[in-house]
């Protein structure tokens, strides 16, 4: 299978800057801040940042004193360099995408009250603004997408039946241009995609290959097929066509699992 197009590496033979470990006989790798790891010493700081909570991937080699670097470590140079085969990775991937949907809880202000008010489904536009019931004398339910008192029936994640309530995000995905990746055979397909994991509209520059990592909830997927890459990568390739063919425009917007 043809392997996605990277720069090479840069091998040194300098000490550890996670474990401090100064092995002349062990070459490691710079990372993008400058400092210095091994793919073991890597693997092991990531898992546990994860098993403590934390998906984004920060520098800890010290710079003067007690002062951290702090660079953040993308996930793609992370999953380049350590050691992880391909359940761990999908660990890695399925834990990242839990604790960043744990962050960012949805919350919206009450067109009644102004009180912020979380959403529980997010399958249901219509939320109950529990303030304005006990102050009222029935249910107070709006419209998450237009914040406007809900009308119609309910549940529905589409819209409710005020005038211009519209999906500003499936009004994007549907009238986005039509880009060309020049390195997937010519390949033509939407501008702008919704990660599957998430649902955070995201836009390919056109260079490299179909696959992206979403930058929110930072899971992997093809911009062609929409399938994660682990599954598209089963019968297709980072600069191959996909199998299935281009999937149409989206006209939903995936909810991301808490």
């Amino acid at each position: 299978m043809e392997q996605e197009k990277r720069p090479p590496l840069n091998f040194v033979n300098r000490r550890d800057d996670i474990t401090l470990d100064d092995d002349p006989n062990i070459m490691r790798i710079e990372m993008s801040c400058g400092h210095v790891v091994s793919s073991q010493s890597l693997t092991a700081y990531c898992r546990s940042l994860l098993d403590q909570g934390q998906y984004v991937f920060l520098c800890p080699a010290l710079m003067e004193g007690t002062t951290k670097c702090g660079a953040e470590w993308k996930y793609m140079e992370v999953r380049r360099i350590a050691v992880l085969n391909q359940e761990e990775q999908s660990h890695f991937e399925e834990t990242m995408a839990q604790l960043a949907a744990a962050k960012y809880c949805e919350y919206n202000q009450c067109p009644g009250c102004k009180s912020y008010v979380e959403r529980q489904d997010l399958e249901n536009l219509c939320v109950l603004c529990t303030i304005c019931t006990a102050d009222g004398d029935k249910r107070f339910e709006f419209c998450w997408q237009c914040l406007k008192t809900w009308k119609g029936r309910a549940p529905r994640s589409d819209k409710c039946e005020n005038s211009g309530c519209v999906n500003d995000k499936i009004e994007k995905l549907l009238k986005c241009e039509e880009i060309i990746l020049p390195e997937v055979r010519n390949l033509k397909c939407p501008l702008m995609r919704a990660c599957p994991t998430c649902g955070n509209l995201v836009e390919h520059d056109t260079t490299g290959c179909k696959n992206i990592i979403c930058n929110r909830c930072n899971v992997e997927f093809c911009f062609s097929c929409l399938k994660l890459t682990t599954e598209c990568l089963k019968t297709s390739s980072y600069f191959e066509p996909c199998s299935n063919g281009v999937a149409p425009r989206q006209t939903s917007i995936p909810t991301w699992s808490k």
